[in-house]
């Protein structure tokens, strides 16, 4: 992998980043490969947060990044999109682009942002391939082909809520090991990120998700398959 000139610690993980992004089902590896790629980009984001001081992140500039759904309907990474950005310590809206079709914004800390674009390219790559996958089952054939389209929705939206709740799992015990260290950086670098995010100026609002019918039995397939999506950090 190449590694900054410059020797800057950001430079480094983006370098890192750029070539576990290569490591998805998409470009030919296997999902036994992708899914460990997104348990180092985990340790990697928080060894990165341990060589920052204080005021290098107070003084870090604040950058987007922009997942595009090439989608004008709402996709299943719509219900994983709040805690990949809260995994990463960003913020996240929703708007459309010139086509009219919907994307992410990611907005904080140029490495914080890389790494959210890097999971949320992930998560929707492995939603799409255990998608794939359940088709072929014999679970699926079982429906009708006008309940299919239903059975679809239902195993990816299983998979995205069964994957949000292991990244918020995640999330809450590195933040507690990290205030355990007496050193609480989500507080710092929040502070940061919204007083930049203020001074854009946006005019954003929360929106309610909808309620959606879904086969129960989809669902629990689709959460089975999220559950097996490796993010965790690694103990070495």
């Amino acid at each position: 992998l190449l590694v900054s000139r410059s020797g800057d610690p950001g430079d480094r993980l983006r370098a890192r980043i750029q070539g576990l992004r290569a490591k998805t089902t998409d470009n030919g590896c296997t999902e036994a490969e992708a899914l460990l790629a997104a348990a180092k980009v985990a340790e990697l984001l928080d060894h990165h947060d341990l060589s920052l001081s204080d005021i290098d992140i107070r003084h870090a500039p604040c950058e987007r990044r922009v997942f595009e759904t090439h989608r004008k309907k709402r996709i299943p990474l719509d219900h994983c999109i709040g805690a990949i950005a809260d995994f990463c310590d960003c913020r996240v809206w929703r708007e459309k682009s010139q086509a009219g079709t919907a994307r992410f914004v990611f907005f904080g800390l140029g490495s914080d942002v890389e790494v959210a674009l890097y999971l949320a390219e992930l998560v929707d790559a492995a939603v799409r391939f255990e998608l794939g996958r359940y088709k072929t089952t014999a679970e699926y054939r079982q429906y009708r082909h006008k309940d299919r389209h239903l059975a679809n929705a239902s195993f990816a939206l299983g998979m995205v809520a069964s994957i949000a709740d292991k990244l918020v799992a995640i999330k809450a015990e590195r933040d507690a090991a990290g205030r355990g260290a007496g050193r609480d950086l989500v507080v710092l670098k929040g502070a940061v990120v919204d007083a930049e995010l203020e001074k854009l100026d946006l005019n954003l609002r929360s929106v309610e998700g909808r309620r959606r019918m879904v086969s129960p039995t989809a669902y629990d397939a689709g959460g089975t398959a999220g559950a097996t999506l490796s993010i965790g950090l690694p103990t070495k």
